[in-house]
């Protein structure tokens, strides 16, 4: 186990640095705009670029930058998102708490309601119940998130006013104010991943529940409820779990559409503003950012199955089974 876990975790570096090559090299093909402002440079973005190496080959403007990332885990500085001049570093870990907020609150939602609504949907296998999840499912997948943004701000903000139609701006993430006005972009996020986890957890629970295992729990004296709590669950679980634990690995990269529909000064409105003002030191360590939330996200979920269940045996080994 130890070594396939050194293993995922030796090619999951190896997958970002090589999406990282590529991102810089694209991103330092296009064109700067600081070079074409009239009146030319200003002497701040003039020393930048000379410590960056921007007037070298690529290759070497690529090994300054690696060279200054690994050292000094300095990703660059912003040229056109204020506050000017400072370190990208500085300024995403600025923007985390709002994107922790709402994701977060879209996962405390979305995990309980989705497993429970699975869970019934099974017991009720063929019954109007089931029918009635199975069609609820297929909405929420089929429906984007920001269909379902532009209706909770008509319907809770605009119609009832229940809700703020954006985000409060504020610096107390953790107010009841600003966990009010985050409900709205929580809500928007969280009707997909309950849908998966809904459709996930019924296939799960309905195929462990046909087992014969199941069968030989019933002969032994236990009731329905009796194996179903302490066998079918327990077994349907097992792949549903490292399922759950990619979607709270993914709420650092959060929603860079729901953000900008709610307003949510979160890293992915960050994101979509450097892209619009070519603030390309931001663009690249963003996207390295969630590069690396979608690769530990994986690694995660894959090592979790040998920790969740020990019968389980990675690696690929001749003494390994599953």
């Amino acid at each position: 186990m130890a070594k396939y876990v050194a293993k995922r975790i030796g090619l999951m570096f190896v997958s970002f640095f090589i999406i990282m090559t590529i991102c810089f090299v694209l991103v330092r093909l296009l064109p700067n705009p600081n070079v074409a402002v009239v009146g030319g440079m200003d002497k701040q973005v003039e020393a930048m670029r000379e410590a960056w190496g921007y007037n070298k080959p690529i290759i070497v403007q690529y090994g300054i930058y690696l060279k200054k990332v690994l050292t000094e885990f300095n990703w660059g500085i912003t040229t056109s998102l204020a506050p000017k001049y400072t370190s990208v570093v500085s300024i995403i870990a600025q923007k985390l708490p709002a994107t922790l907020l709402v994701n977060l609150l879209s996962i405390v939602v979305s995990i309980p309601l989705g497993i429970l609504f699975g869970i019934y949907a099974a017991l009720k296998k063929n019954k109007w119940q089931d029918q009635v999840i199975s069609v609820l499912i297929m909405l929420l997948i089929s429906v984007p998130s920001y269909v379902y943004a532009f209706l909770v701000q008509y319907i809770f903000a605009f119609k009832l006013g229940w809700f703020p139609l954006v985000l409060k701006s504020g610096t107390d993430w953790l107010s009841p104010e600003m966990i009010h006005s985050a409900i709205l972009p929580a809500m928007s996020l969280s009707f997909g991943t309950m849908a998966g986890l809904m459709r996930y957890t019924r296939a799960e629970l309905t195929e462990t529940l046909t087992s014969e295992y199941m069968l030989l729990a019933r002969t032994k004296g236990l009731t329905g409820a009796q194996a179903t709590t302490r066998h079918a669950l327990r077994n349907a679980m097992v792949p549903i779990l490292p399922m759950i634990l990619g979607e709270i690995v993914g709420i650092l990269g959060g929603s860079l559409v729901i953000e900008s529909i709610f307003a949510v000064p979160g890293v992915g409105k960050l994101y979509t503003l450097s892209i619009s003002v070519r603030d390309y030191d931001m663009f690249l360590a963003i996207a390295m950012f969630y590069v690396f939330i979608g690769l530990s996200a994986s690694i995660l979920t894959d090592i979790s199955y040998g920790f969740i269940d020990p019968r389980i045996r990675m690696g690929g080994g001749k003494n390994n089974e599953r």
